[in-house]
């Protein structure tokens, strides 16, 4: 099964290789306007149309930190778009069962916030024969470190991971993180698609699972 994973979009909607499953891990919605009736509107218009357009037999995905429509106001979300969307809760698919969260750890105002204990709640959500792990935020270690070379992965999502051992844990929100590790059975890949200036720099990351 080809997988193509990409995340952080902040409004660029990339092309895209040909794929059975694309996996969008979170900030979906453009950088310059966060009210989220403008983020609804823009769900509904340009991102309707390009999932109709995505050479992939399924599309899963979750929000991130920029997406505060569906953090604050759900209802304004299109209900029908072609995508399934992910808020701590799982699909099975092709016999794979796909976990999906938005919150990484607490930071200024944005949305999907949370601190340690919460986030660590949120974890123990996480069914334990996960095949497919599909988070905003990376785990401490990996994928998480900022220009200013501080760590901000969550320590208690890197916890659950190893205790789960997902196939695939894919995250995004460091930009300055993208890139690939392999964690015993698991293998992590922050997806992000644009770099720390938010440049569309990178092409959407593909494996064979």
């Amino acid at each position: 099964m080809r997988i193509a994973a990409i995340s952080d979009l902040h409004g660029v909607l990339p092309a895209l290789p040909a794929c059975d499953l694309l996996l969008i891990a979170g900030d979906v919605c453009p950088i310059h306007d966060h009210r989220p009736e403008a983020q609804a509107v823009w769900l509904d218009g340009d991102f309707r149309r390009w999932l109709g357009q995505v050479s992939a037999r399924q599309v899963i995905g979750i929000a991130g930190n920029h997406d505060f429509v569906f953090e604050q106001m759900p209802f304004l979300v299109p209900r029908d778009l072609p995508w399934t969307y992910l808020e701590d809760s799982a699909v099975v698919w092709e016999g794979l069962k796909i976990y999906g969260s938005p919150w990484q750890p607490w930071f200024l105002d944005w949305a999907f916030n949370a601190g340690p204990d919460e986030l660590e709640a949120k974890w123990r959500l996480i069914p334990d024969d996960t095949d497919i792990l599909l988070v905003h935020g990376p785990p401490r270690g990996y994928g998480d470190l900022t220009r200013q070379g501080n760590a901000v992965g969550c320590p208690h999502l890197l916890h659950r991971i190893q205790e789960v051992q997902p196939r695939l844990a894919v995250f995004g929100h460091i930009h300055e993180g993208r890139g690939e590790w392999q964690l015993g059975p698991t293998k992590l890949a922050n997806v992000t698609i644009l770099d720390e200036d938010y440049r569309h720099l990178y092409p959407p990351w593909v494996v064979d699972l």
